[in-house]
């Protein structure tokens, strides 16, 4: 034992001497500014072969925190899809160096060992699996530029990768309630963020988005994690500092409406309402409230909530620009939404098996009738067979898991899991980074909290991993599906 701490840490030393010779002649020749980056970028690499965990923790306060550089639009060569520009991030690269680290300690020091299978593998191998297909078909036959579609891929799904190095660098409970604590912090401050901008008179968007700036994507992030608090406030004994959840709740509620974002508002209403059926029977006060509250909405809620929500169905008439759904008119945002869904009703017909390829569609603000031009049928189905496979390991997780603590983090992700469909009708929420990071962060946390209660001891015995989990050998070849 005492030979093996030695010979690990041995190699530690060794290898931070290595890497000093070659990073002081770098920073020697290069420009200042280039060398600060590759000196920041280095050291970030090193602590997070030597702290795996602590590289993790970077990525959670900066997948909201981070700033973001956008990169040209057409000029990429993407078309339609490149036409607001490629955006990379501090996570971005964060992810990248985490995870070639983490790579890179596996395959040198054996830490771990091997690689933790989840329940959701194999899901995530179809989705990922039909949606490269369906991009290689689409470059095949010209419909895809191959850097745009490259490039969209890796941005669009590179939060599966964090679910697994997630579900691997997490070794026992006490680090799953510290990345919950932090991600939690993380909304605090980008709560007050939003309320700042707010107070100036600004539409809320997340930190750090340029110029524009997109408030559907912070308020879906927002409904996310706010049904987390839920959670945690809702299960008796989970939460063991009510008033930090409580404040968190009532920021997040008020950023949350300084968003002014129609799809965020009928993703939480729809949270809402399956928050209210659960409690209906257990917390009949609590319901009665809840529905006074909503009642009294025309009067509380701020004007510009209430003038953003109306403008739907009372925009002055403009002849030929606005859809009509019986006696009722919509706005003109609305009605380029609902032309958006007819578009891609159109291309994947060109296409309806696989699509046209990732970038090989039209743009659009909607998830479901994107998903459909882009990957067809076959992305459509694998797509929701990821969701039910999600949706069945929080479930089963639920009844499984006795701890307060935990029940509530599973309560609150199925009602984020629940406004996140209902999101998507109106934006991109699958395939939006700083949505989908905290979606599956937590997602992996639950497989793994429910990975280590079924290997607990009981009495002398251990209880065996039940089936949904197993492990690989740690060969190179033997990466998560």
């Amino acid at each position: 034992m005492m030979y093996e701490i030695f010979e690990s840490r041995a190699l530690h030393t060794a290898i931070i001497a290595l890497l000093a010779v070659p990073l002081a002649f770098v920073i020697t020749l290069a420009k200042p500014g280039l060398g600060g980056i590759i000196a920041v970028g280095l050291l970030v690499l090193l602590v997070a072969f030597l702290f795996p965990l602590t590289g993790l923790y970077l990525i959670v306060i900066s997948m909201l925190l981070g700033p973001e550089y956008e990169l040209g639009g057409q000029s990429l060569g993407g078309g339609a899809q490149f036409a607001r520009g490629l955006t990379l991030r501090l996570d971005d690269f964060l992810l990248l160096l985490v995870g070639c680290a983490w790579l890179a300690k596996i395959a040198l020091v054996h830490q771990g060992g091997q690689y933790l299978q989840s329940p959701l593998n194999k899901a995530i191998a179809y989705y990922l699996g039909i949606s490269i297909a369906a991009t290689l078909i689409g470059i095949l036959v010209g419909r895809v530029r191959p850097f745009a579609g490259s490039f969209f891929l890796l941005k669009y799904y590179e939060y599966f990768f964090l679910y697994f190095m997630t579900l691997n660098l997490v070794t026992d409970e006490k680090q799953i309630k510290q990345l919950v604590t932090v991600s939690l912090a993380t909304c605090f401050l980008v709560s007050l963020y939003a309320i700042y901008q707010m107070a100036n008179g600004e539409r809320a968007s997340a930190p750090f988005e340029g110029k524009e700036g997109e408030p559907n994507t912070l308020g879906g992030y927002l409904v996310f994690m706010l049904s987390i608090v839920t959670g945690l406030l809702m299960t008796p004994g989970a939460s063991r500092n009510r008033a930090f959840h409580f404040l968190l709740l009532l920021l997040g509620f008020i950023a949350l409406q300084a968003t002014l974002s129609r799809s965020s508002f009928l993703a939480a209403a729809v949270v809402l309402a399956v928050f209210t059926g659960y409690i209906s029977r257990r917390r009949p006060l609590l319901l009665t409230l809840i529905i006074l509250g909503l009642m009294a909405a025309p009067v509380w809620a701020p004007k510009s909530v209430r003038d953003r929500v109306m403008y739907t169905f009372t925009q002055p008439a403009i002849e030929g620009e606005q859809f009509r759904i019986g006696v009722v008119k919509v706005d003109t945002s609305t009605t380029d939404r609902l032309r958006s869904w007819g578009q891609a009703v159109e291309a994947w017909k060109s296409s309806p098996l696989w699509g046209l390829g990732v970038t090989g569609g039209p743009f659009m603000d909607a998830m479901y009738p994107k998903l459909l031009a882009d990957t067809g049928i076959l992305g459509l189905v694998t797509f929701g067979f990821l969701m039910w496979s999600v949706y069945r390991l929080a479930r089963s997780a639920l009844g499984e898991i006795d701890d307060p603590y935990f029940q509530g983090i599973i309560a609150g992700f199925l009602l984020g899991f629940v406004g996140m469909l209902v999101h998507g009708i109106g934006a991109n929420t699958f395939i939006i980074v700083r949505i989908m990071e905290p979606f599956w962060l937590y997602a992996a946390l639950i497989a793994k909290v429910v990975y280590l209660r079924s290997k607990k001891p009981v009495g002398k015995k251990e209880r065996p991993s039940p089936p949904m989990f197993n492990r690989r050998s740690s060969r190179l070849g033997s990466l998560p599906a």
